[in-house]
């Protein structure tokens, strides 16, 4: 059975921490910023300290996964509590719930042209998708390409997802099955070599 694509961000898989925040840190996404940041999008760390959106095959240290934010709405006049960031409507500081855990894995999907097989387990995977999301449910779109030896890449191969057979993501034979990754260049963890 081919796998459809239709990416969904980096979904938190383990890590040292539990549910249901597992391993989240409080950041601050800069008050005039005017990105959107989706549940599951992978964030940078500008200058002064604030949170972007990643884009397409970054080599920066990522600062983590974005899980949500809250900040005071202008329009709704209260403090909303909210799975993704819509790039405007707040008044004040935003604070932004990220994982960056250097042992967290994650759960995503691989690009419509990319099949990610046994050999490829260990190896370093870009993201892609950067500028995509679902403003209905707040759901990123990234996804991850490229495979390679580069220790500037963001992520690390970990494992396939093969369970439960038959179903979206598991067929490692097909382009876009599910992969499960964790940092490789984050600013929690020193870079290593592959």
């Amino acid at each position: 059975m081919a796998n459809t694509f239709a990416p969904f961000g980096f979904r938190q898989y383990s890590g040292n921490g539990s549910a249901p925040t597992y391993e989240q840190v409080e950041m601050q996404i800069k008050s005039d910023y005017t990105t959107a940041i989706f549940y599951g999008d992978a964030v940078l760390q500008d200058a002064n300290g604030y949170i972007t959106r990643a884009g397409d095959a970054p080599t920066t240290q990522l600062a983590g996964v974005f899980q949500g934010c809250k900040y005071l709405s202008t329009s709704q006049k209260r403090t909303v509590w909210s799975n993704y960031w819509p790039g405007s409507d707040n008044n004040g500081s935003i604070y932004a719930y990220v994982v960056n855990d250097p042992n967290a894995r994650f759960l995503v999907q691989a690009g419509s042209t990319t099949n990610v097989t046994q050999a490829g387990v260990g190896a370093s995977i870009s993201l892609a998708g950067g500028s995509s999301g679902n403003t209905s449910n707040g759901i990123s779109g990234m996804y991850v390409e490229t495979l390679g030896t580069s220790s500037t890449a963001p992520f690390r191969v970990i494992s396939l997802v093969t369970d439960p057979p038959g179903s979206n993501g598991t067929d490692t034979a097909s382009n876009a099955n599910y992969v499960i990754v964790g940092f490789l260049n984050v600013s929690t963890k020193t870079l290593v070599t592959i």
